[in-house]
């Protein structure tokens, strides 16, 4: 398992409960989390399978921008 780390802009708990759905739901994510006191808002996502673009692709059906760190 390889846990990739993004920079985003999902800043608040009305933001985390919108990618939730996407995120709960797209395949290949075994766990993930946002930092939101972070200045980075840091999204860490453990998976077997995924990429990095396949990660941002799914963060963008949420509405939201990430970025690889």
């Amino acid at each position: 398992m390889k846990d990739l780390k993004f920079k985003t802009n999902i800043n608040c708990g009305g933001c985390v409960s919108k990618v939730t759905p996407v995120l709960n739901a797209a395949e290949g994510v075994c766990e993930w989390m946002v930092d939101t006191a972070n200045k980075d808002k840091v999204l860490t996502v453990k998976t077997e399978s995924l990429s990095a673009s396949e990660v941002i692709a799914t963060v963008e059906r949420a509405g939201f921008k990430a970025q690889p760190i």
